[in-house]
């Protein structure tokens, strides 16, 4: 753990721009306004390239570390931010404790990425997990398929989060650019 305590959850910002005394004002202004309003409990600054890279080698480092835990249970999700985490949360009240459910993703984009972990695959855990998941994303507006796309496990699940319409549409798009069918579906 980078700053020594456990925390319920972390958030990994970088930054950059073209004036590096006017960018470093801005930040220094930004993580005294969530310290001062006590939306962050602690912090770590990287102060060169080389703790930077550290980070996020961190961050880089999750789906590995939850591979070699168990069974894992992958959702590629966006959410408004105002149910980012609360899939994650969730989805913990409807499993039990021997299943881990963790979130990571991109606060900026919406991109959620949740994982269940287990001893072993199961159908009884698949079945509380899904459609859960996706009934849930589609509650709150928002969609199956993120960063990673659809692929070949979720495409019958797309309606949950497209109109017909749209499916139809984006069938239309991958025949035109795909005629021979070899690309993701």
């Amino acid at each position: 753990d980078p700053l020594g305590e456990k925390h319920a959850c972390y958030v990994l910002i970088e930054t950059s721009g073209s004036n590096e005394e006017h960018d470093q004002e801005k930040l220094n202004a930004f993580l005294e306004k969530i310290i001062g309003e006590e939306v962050v409990s602690d912090g770590v600054l990287a102060q060169d390239r080389t703790q930077v890279a550290s980070i996020w080698k961190l961050r880089e480092a999750i789906p590995e570390a939850l591979q070699k835990t168990g069974a894992v249970y992958k959702y590629d999700l966006s959410l408004p931010l105002s149910h980012f985490y609360q899939i994650v949360e969730d989805m913990r009240g409807r499993l039990s404790e021997k299943e881990i459910v963790t979130g990571h993703g991109h606060v900026g984009d919406g991109n959620v990425h949740l994982n269940v972990i287990t001893p072993k695959y199961s159908e009884e855990v698949q079945n509380k997990i899904e459609p859960f998941v996706y009934e849930f994303t589609a509650q709150h507006k928002g969609s199956i398929s993120a960063e990673h796309g659809l692929g070949l496990m979720k495409a019958s699940h797309i309606n949950y989060s497209k109109t017909d319409h749209a499916i139809d549409l984006m069938k239309k798009l991958k025949s035109t650019i795909d005629p021979n069918n070899i690309l993701n579906p």
